[in-house]
């Protein structure tokens, strides 16, 4: 009878499961040890740091004592397992299997280097002043710019995985003494619910998980970041940052709408100009969701405009009628934007240019539009650069066209619906935080912390706005 030792089956059953000789990358060596016994290796090609590899590999053939060998490997991270299916995951994650004849565990070793590009600033979030490093792909990496910036012994990273083929590496960063506890348990329990067949697309596949989706409420329930030190900022004032192998965003936990009215800038700038600042940038926001249909409401009834307000009425009427005039924009405008993502870098300033001054002007001469819808709609494709959430400037443009399909339809009373219908949109979003609503401080009612979130104080006091 012949005896199949643990060798044999884990060297067996990782070959299969592995599927070697059918992908290239994927690596199964056989080595002899100085005490004859054979060793297998697995591993990923692409993962490996060939130079630490090395080294390991010239210890593993060198020291007998097999029994304590992982306990003595001085390179990468070392670990047994006794499941070829932990051992698999290991292996797809960048880690070497070790099968040596006469051990009843697999010795995993990690020496991997991942493909990353380099920690450059935000796109999307460019500051004035301070650090200029941003998140990448690589979660170990990001992981490490939050430590290098908050250097204390309770930060804490906590690791789950989620997606069946995927298995993404996700990271649950918080302090351990600043923390809510019981909304750290929410959050948990939610990653470690999530089924899914994979998490392709990172951060927002974890965000919808995470919150229950209403198709009809487009405000963004979590808010994202690229800046470690927004991140490292939002954990030292209680928050949960949650981290996705594969995306250079994090999500921050809790959020409610006014967090998007900070920005780092605001703590790089001495108080007074990041009031002000911010202060610019509400009222920025107010105007990007009223003043669009506002305006179309007093063109559409002139006789509520007063004399010192007449430079809001239209000159000269156009062929169309006002309110299709602002969907046509409106709908040119995002079509411009896809087109530019496609645009190469070399003629992007070139297609601006011809996009700003042959459309618009060529449809103002042939009396298509009037000038006056151009402005305005140019002032607030302008202002939604102010708001670098893309969500939330989508979510106020979905309001804007609703207010004005209201406006249109019934007139004054459509648009105080409208303004109602926002309202009434904000506060009932949910957030992962049920306790939290979304439109804290102000619902319900913390006087300080709504106070800082529209004057910087000095940042010798408490910053948090929680």
């Amino acid at each position: 009878m012949t005896v199949i030792t643990f060798y044999d089956r884990y060297t067996r059953e990782l070959t299969e499961k592995l599927r070697v000789g059918q992908s290239f990358d994927v690596v199964k060596r056989t080595i002899t040890l100085d005490d004859g016994r054979n060793c297998g290796l697995f591993y990923v090609s692409g993962f490996i740091d060939n130079s630490t590899m090395e080294l390991v590999l010239e210890y593993f053939i060198r020291y007998k004592d097999t029994d304590k060998l992982s306990e003595r490997v001085p390179f990468g991270e070392v670990s047994e397992v006794t499941d070829t299916e932990a051992a698999l995951t290991a292996i797809l994650s960048g880690g070497t299997a070790f099968v040596i004849e006469g051990m009843e565990k697999i010795i995993m070793v990690f020496c991997r280097r991942y493909p990353n590009r380099g920690i450059e600033e935000p796109d999307n979030e460019k500051v004035l002043k301070g650090p200029r490093d941003g998140f990448g792909e690589a979660m170990i990496n990001n992981t490490v710019l939050i430590r290098r910036r908050i250097r204390d012994p309770k930060l804490t990273f906590k690791l789950a995985q989620c997606g069946k083929r995927t298995k993404t590496d996700i990271a649950v960063c918080y302090i351990e003494d600043k923390v809510n506890k019981k909304f750290l348990d929410t959050v948990m329990k939610k990653l470690n619910s999530i089924d899914l067949e994979s998490v392709s697309f990172g951060e927002q596949s974890i965000a919808e998980q995470l919150v229950k989706q209403r198709w009809y409420n487009p405000f963004p329930k979590v808010r994202f970041t690229e800046r470690p030190d927004s991140a490292a900022a939002m954990v030292l004032e209680g928050s949960i940052i949650i981290i996705s192998d594969n995306t250079p965003e994090v999500i921050i936990l809790p959020t409610s709408i006014f967090d998007f009215l900070q920005e780092a800038d605001d703590f790089y700038l001495p108080p007074l100009t990041a009031t002000y600042f911010r202060i610019i940038r509400l009222i920025i926001l107010l105007l990007t969701l009223f003043m669009l249909p506002a305006w179309y409401l007093l063109v559409s009834n002139p006789q509520y405009i007063p004399d010192w307000l007449s430079v809001l009425k239209i000159k000269e009427q156009a062929a169309i009628p006002v309110i299709v005039q602002i969907f046509m924009i409106e709908f040119i405008i995002d079509g411009l934007k896809l087109a530019s993502l496609n645009t190469p870098q070399v003629l992007g300033n070139s297609f601006s240019v011809i996009a700003g001054l042959i459309l618009g002007e060529m449809a103002v001469n042939i009396g298509w539009f009037v000038p006056e819808v151009i402005l305005y709609l140019a002032f607030i494709t302008i202002a939604n650069f102010t708001q670098p959430s893309y969500e939330l400037a989508y979510s106020l443009k979905f309001m804007r066209l609703i207010l004005l399909i209201l406006s249109a339809v019934f007139d004054i009373w459509g648009f105080v619906a409208g303004v109602v219908l926002v309202f009434l949109l904000i506060v009932s979003n949910k957030t992962v935080d049920g306790s939290r609503g979304y439109l804290y401080p102000l619902i319900p009612w913390n006087g300080n912390a709504m106070l800082r979130f529209f004057v910087r104080v000095r940042l010798g006091n408490k910053t948090s706005s929680k």
